[in-house]
Order: C-alpha cells, then structure tokens, then sequence
C-alpha cells in the first residue's frame, strides 16, 4: 500500500507497517523510534552495530517502508524529526492539570489531522468522490467510535441529497449488504482494519458488485485487501491509552472533504 501513500513519513510508516515486518526487521524500527537524532547523524555501519544487526537488514528494513535505502530513510527521517510541527504531540501524564490535557488535546488532534493529509493519496481521494458522485446507493459501516462517526456522514450526505444509510450495528450492516448491486457503493470506517464483521460485510456487498471505499489507519490491514479505493488515516497512538480520539478526528475530516467536494461538483 505504499504507493497509495507515498507522502508518508518515516514514522508514520514505521508505526503503520509494524507488525509486517520481520523480527530482525522490528529490532531496527524500534530502534529508530527510540533514537531519531542519533540515527540522523549515525552511519549504516553504525547503526547495524548498536542493534547487534547486519547492514543488510537495516537496507531491507529501509526498502520494506518504501525507501530506496539507508541513506534515502536518513535524508526522510532528518526532515521529518526536524518539523517542529512533529514535535507539539505529547501524553497526558497523571497529575496534568485540566488546561494541560486541554492544550494536549488539541495538540493531538491537530497532528493527526496533519499526518493523514500527508498519507491520503490525491488520487484516490478523487476516485472516492467519483464513486461516491455516481452511486445509486451509499452505504456506510462502523462500528465502536467509528459508529458515530458514519452517522455523521449520513446526516451531511442526505442534506446535498445522496440516497444514503448509516449502519454501526453488524447484524445490520451484514443484511443491508446482501442487498446491494452494481452502481452502490460501501464507505466502510475502520481504525485498525481488522474488525471481523465489517469486513464480512464488506465482503458480502463486493458480491453483489457494489464499490468498497475504506477509511482506516496508514498501514497494510486486511480491509485494504477488500477495498477498491482506500483513504489512510494516521492518528498517533502514543496519545493515549486509545488512539480513538485522534483516529476519530481524522476520519470526520476525510469524510467530510468527500462531502464537500461532492456537493461542490454538484452545483
């Protein structure tokens, strides 16, 4: 899925591609994660000796994210780590006072919005709308705090006159889905990508010929696998002890850009 985000940063991708990576592969970016400045002025050889690792893995680790190698991911990282607007996000700690998690709240929100224009792709934001343009039928599907965030959709969609409906229950969403055909179109939110029965579900509509738009965090999940078009999201997990908030934000400003643009083009 790197192609669909190649704005991405190093980070981004370190924390969006974690869990496909080799052992040998996970030493690295956990590594870099720990050492941002160190690693900018650190060379492979360096680099491969602290981790007690070969040169070759720190290349293919590189490779794995998208860079053409070590010296490209340094180039990217250096950037990267040297934005000040990286550097606002921070945790809230036990004995914050409220107008501390106030300001770290913003702080969060406004970074995850920063991060997921970086990773949504241009184009695949303009298939979203002609998608969505053209649909005889919209159906969107969430569940959890993404549950709310597809009723949302469905209240802005209805008002520039899209035939629409908002499903955060599974049982719901796997019916509906049956029912759908060529020309409809599924807006599925998911944060992980991972969730069992909106994947069935999405599954089920792809059957039946309906388009599959996903909205789900940087990273290689099983609904991208399903998805026609996918919109990447990227919220920073070390926030909280969830990453709702953030991811939540992220994908109302998705949607909403996808309402705007459509209503525009409708005028």
């Amino acid at each position: 899925m790197l192609n669909h985000a190649v704005a991405a940063g190093c980070l981004v991708r370190i924390q969006g591609l974690f869990s496909t990576l080799r052992n040998s592969e996970k030493k690295v970016a956990q590594y870099i994660q720990r050492n941002h400045e160190k690693v900018i002025h650190s060379s492979i050889t360096e680099v491969a000796e602290e981790i007690n690792t070969s040169e070759s893995t720190v290349v293919r680790f590189c490779k794995a994210l998208g860079y053409q190698g070590f010296y490209d991911f340094k180039i990217h990282l250096a950037t990267e780590v040297r934005d000040p607007s990286t550097q606002i996000h921070e945790s809230i700690r036990k004995g914050d006072d409220p107008t501390i998690i106030k300001k770290k709240i913003f702080c969060s929100s406004i970074l995850a919005i920063q991060e997921t224009l970086k990773v949504l792709h241009d184009l695949s934001f303009l298939k979203a709308v002609e998608i969505l343009s053209y649909a005889k039928t919209i159906e969107f599907y969430g569940t959890g705090a993404s549950g709310s965030v597809v009723l949302d959709a469905q209240h802005k969609f209805l008002k520039i006159g899209k035939k629409c409906f908002a499903y955060n229950d599974v049982d719901l969403q796997a019916m509906s889905a049956t029912l759908l055909s060529e020309g409809d179109a599924v807006v599925a939110v998911s944060h992980s990508g991972q969730n069992k029965e909106v994947l069935e579900a999405i599954k089920l509509a792809k059957m039946g010929g309906a388009s599959i738009i996903s909205i789900t965090n940087y990273g290689r999940s099983p609904i991208t696998k399903v998805s026609d078009v996918v919109l990447f999201t990227s919220s920073p997990e070390t926030a909280f002890k969830s990453d709702a908030i953030s991811s939540r934000i992220a994908e109302l400003v998705i949607l909403d850009s996808l309402w705007a643009a459509i209503a525009f083009n409708e005028l």
